[in-house]
């Protein structure tokens, strides 16, 4: 390489960590213009609203040009990044579910980039939501909000863990992890992936294979959906999927609404045949006001922020740090997306 390659900071990163890619990586140019950015409302946004004035917008189309390499998606051009971004080559990205994004802004058919995901950043704060949503129905919090309302005070009993399978689908690294922790609570964990034959997975006591759907589900006494969406999963958890499971199941979705069937769901959980949900991911995001799921005391309403915590950004730049010393080497990239596969 005869110059310098060229990162744009496409969303808001910490000063600091801007500095240790910097300091880390100086055969790079990191450009950053924090104030073409918008301000973030949380640790870890990424998506944060962005009002630019005239000046503004002419200035980032400027760097838009220029850039060789993005951290992070320019969410302000989406469908016109191709245009802009007339030398750019590869987009690191701070999510690891990018699969159908870039398929329906057509990124892959537009254009030769490489995309990178940020796969494995989010599965310990993902894992945490899953035991999380685990223990509040085993200990009955529903139960227990419901008595502190109403100033009442009436012994019950909860269950352990300990008596329950937990079912995965998706052994990736958010299905590992979530592995892993149910383990710390003498959980029996079964899962599914497309050669289950190949070989034991770490915490899983049982595999199954692709076509043994409902065997796993008939053990699940707690799902975890951890799966990418794809055509194969898209809709895989039916109202014959459900019935499947044994009455009472909770269903804890990490994946995407639409792996789900939304209206099967509701429909199992009114009936009983689901005891609750813990959901980070739905069909449409945000949901709606007036959606069945708001006012169902069984279900844990998450904005889609299960995966966010304090940690993100300094995960997802020591990613971006070892795939920069890999992409100036000429080397694979990690974590590099598979445009027809969707992950």
């Amino acid at each position: 390489m005869t110059s310098r390659p060229k990162v744009l900071i496409a969303s808001y990163l910490e000063p600091e960590l801007v500095e240790q890619i910097r300091r880390e990586v100086p055969e790079v140019e990191v450009i950053n213009r924090p104030d073409l950015l918008g301000a973030p409302r949380f640790i870890a946004d990424h998506t944060s609203p962005n009002p630019r004035t005239p000046e503004n917008e002419a200035a980032w189309r400027a760097l838009l040009a220029e850039a060789d390499i993005l951290f992070d998606f320019d969410h302000t051009h989406r469908e016109d990044l191709p245009e802009l971004a007339h030398n750019l080559k590869w987009i690191q990205a701070t999510s690891a579910g990018i699969g159908q994004f870039v398929k329906r802004i057509g990124y892959a058919d537009k254009t030769d980039w490489v995309f990178t995901t940020s796969s494995g950043v989010h599965a310990r704060p993902l894992a945490e939501f899953a035991l999380m949503a685990m223990l509040m129905f085993a200990k009955d919090f529903v139960y227990l909000q419901s008595e502190k309302s109403a100033q009442h005070w009436a012994r019950y009993c909860g269950y352990e863990l300990s008596s329950k399978t937990l079912a995965i689908i998706g052994l990736g690294k958010i299905g590992r992890e979530t592995a892993r922790l149910a383990k710390a609570f003498d959980m029996r964990v079964v899962g599914n992936r497309r050669h289950a034959a190949d070989r034991p997975v770490e915490f899983i006591d049982k595999l199954y294979g692709p076509d043994e759907l409902m065997p796993l589900l008939s053990e699940a006494n707690f799902l975890v959906l951890s799966a990418p969406h794809t055509p194969e999963t898209e809709g895989l958890i039916n109202a014959e999927a459900i019935a499947a499971m044994p009455r009472g199941a909770v269903l804890i979705n990490l994946s995407r609404g639409q792996v789900v069937d939304q209206p099967a769901m509701v429909a199992a959980l009114q009936s009983g045949q689901l005891g609750g949900a813990a959901l980070d991911v739905f069909e449409i995001e945000p949901l709606p006001a007036g959606d069945p799921f708001w006012t169902m005391p069984n279900v844990i309403v998450s904005p889609h922020s299960a995966s966010t915590a304090d940690t993100e950004n300094d995960k997802i730049t020591r990613v971006f740090i070892e795939n920069l010393h890999h992409y100036l080497k000429g080397e694979t990239l990690q974590n590099k997306l598979d445009t027809d596969l969707l992950y």
